[in-house]
């Protein structure tokens, strides 16, 4: 996927180095250019490839971006990577040589090769939001929590030294399956604020994915006490107490989910376990024909739904849940 930096207007003035360029070629140029900008970067690159001399460094440019639209991250690098000093230091076209070289880099998985390009771009970029995303990811992935940080501040306006930058800082780390590195910023946060939103959540919901049931407990109980009308934190303490089995107090607390945000399927999911599991089938089918009109297509759901009506003698219609949980793809964890 894509993450362009839309905030940097650097097109218009490389259209304009095109100017210099002889007359045929200057069309042709600004010809590939309109078609990368309308969304079209296999006519681009059709066109630039015709093109002569292929050497020419504001050809290779306009195809290396090409290239790039077009989601071909490495084809690119190969193109742009020579004409780091083609263009003089601060023209347009070196500013977008190193830009979507930085880039392409950072798509392509090479992300200490990116970091110093996306720091370059950040020189001329500083406010802009998409870069300062790419920026975080990479530091994040490279495990580097003080950099990552500082670019989370700047993209959230929050103080750079503060919990709030390393709550946030931490939500990506988890995003990016980097848990352990997430819990060292999480409870640095705790540290600073004992009554931080969210960081016992995060922590309680970590350690239920990792089968510490009784940490996660104590934990989610933690965050309802600085924080008690969150949906998410009363949908996890249920999926606890559905592990630990304790089937009438996972009920109290999704019901309680579930009054506060009735749209998430993930409560009445369980829900229908927890139902099912004291005997009352037909709230439990309700319970999964609820989950299923807010996520059609969540195959977990109707995978439980066809169990259920299984074990009530309805076959056809069991059946037929449990054709359509086969052809659905697993449903996220998180």
């Amino acid at each position: 996927m894509r993450a362009p930096l839309a905030a940097l207007t650097l097109v218009a003035a490389a259209v304009a180095g095109a100017q210099d360029a002889p007359p045929s070629l200057g069309q042709a140029l600004a010809e590939a250019r309109a078609r990368i900008d309308a969304g079209d970067p296999a006519a681009a690159i059709a066109k630039l490839a015709a093109l002569e001399p292929k050497d020419d460094p504001r050809v290779r440019l306009l195809l290396g971006v090409a290239r790039y639209r077009a989601d071909q991250y490495l084809p690119a690098v190969e193109l742009l990577e020579p004409l780091a000093l083609a263009f003089p230091e601060g023209s347009a076209e070196r500013r977008e040589v190193v830009q979507v070289l930085g880039l392409c880099r950072y798509l392509a998985g090479q992300l200490r090769e990116a970091i110093p390009l996306l720091e370059k771009t950040r020189e001329w970029a500083k406010d802009s939001l998409e870069l300062n995303h790419a920026l975080a990811m990479a530091y994040i992935q490279t495990q580097q929590p003080a950099e990552a940080r500082a670019a989370v501040a700047r993209i959230f306006q929050l103080p750079e030294d503060g919990a709030a930058a390393q709550l946030v800082t931490a939500q990506l780390m988890i995003r990016a399956d980097l848990d352990d590195l997430a819990e060292t910023e999480l409870r640095q946060a705790m540290a600073k604020d004992q009554r931080l939103p969210h960081a016992r959540f995060l922590l309680g919901q970590t350690a239920l994915f990792r089968g510490r049931v009784d940490e996660a407990l104590a934990l989610l109980q933690a965050e309802l006490v600085v924080n008690p009308g969150d949906a998410m934190t009363h949908y996890r303490l249920g999926d606890v107490f559905i592990h630990r089995q304790e089937w009438d107090r996972a009920v109290e607390s999704l019901q309680r989910s579930i009054w506060l945000n009735p749209y998430f399927s993930g409560p009445y999911i369980l829900l229908g376990r927890a139902y099912t599991q004291r005997g009352e089938l037909a709230t439990a089918e309700g319970m999964l024909r609820q989950a299923i009109a807010y996520d059609p297509n969540n195959k977990v759901a109707h995978y439980m739904l066809g169990q259920l009506l299984q074990r009530l003698g309805r076959q056809e219609e069991a059946l037929r849940e449990l054709e359509l949980a086969d052809r659905l793809t697993d449903s996220p964890g998180r």
